[in-house]
């Protein structure tokens, strides 16, 4: 069985190209969390499972319907079931793991499997998977990485994490072979508890501000 690249899922992601990366330790910063991404129009969130509050988490920021909520550092099957069960739209993984990834194609549930090889992305490739994570993007080369990958893999897009940041994150974005960039500096739960949320909404207004001039 083979994914389906044509979920909207992945249409909207590539408009986003901001994939921001929460990993939950206080329940009561979501409400907040919700707010900032709309008001910026980043309607994306992976919640990670670094933290025994992503369930939870999942499950909260998808009751309002307002975010495509996700879930990332999927390592198992029982991962990849519960987030879904509990409102996850997509899955990420750190890296190719046949089972979630099959899980997810039979649900027609966008997934993005972790790569940093050409070996990985061949895999990645054989499902049918046209778009994978790119993980740790700047130790395995970054920029200049995905454009020699991009040679022989010319109908892959990468979804890169890992070393990005406000500084670099333009640089990656308006490369063709990218559809988001994905990371904590885009929003993260100490930069909504500094100053509840406004810091975190200034360093997200900043980064929309500059993709759009």
């Amino acid at each position: 069985m083979l994914a389906n690249m044509e979920h909207e899922i992945y249409r909207q992601i590539e408009e986003t190209k901001l994939l921001p990366l929460y990993t939950a330790t206080d329940l009561s910063c979501l409400d907040r969390l919700e707010e900032i991404l709309v008001r910026n129009e980043v309607r994306f969130i992976e919640v990670t499972f670094r933290s025994n509050l992503a369930l939870d988490a999942i499950k909260k920021l998808a009751q309002s319907g307002e975010l495509i909520v996700g879930a990332g550092t999927v390592r198992t099957l029982a991962e990849a079931k519960s987030a879904v069960e509990n409102g996850a739209k997509f899955i990420v993984s750190p890296a190719i793991v046949p089972d979630v990834i099959a899980y997810c194609i039979e649900r027609d549930i966008p997934v993005f499997p972790g790569t940093a090889t050409p070996g990985d992305i061949q895999r990645a490739t054989e499902y049918g998977i046209k778009v994978v994570k790119f993980f740790p993007a700047d130790i395995y080369g970054g920029l200049k990485a995905i454009n020699a990958l991009s040679g022989p893999f010319y109908d892959v897009k990468f979804l890169p994490t890992g070393g990005i940041n406000e500084e670099n994150f333009m640089e990656y974005i308006q490369n063709d072979h990218i559809v988001a960039v994905g990371g904590s500096f885009i929003i993260s739960e100490s930069a909504i508890k500094k100053d509840d949320g406004k810091t975190a909404d200034k360093i997200l207004k900043t980064l929309v501000d500059k993709m759009r001039s």
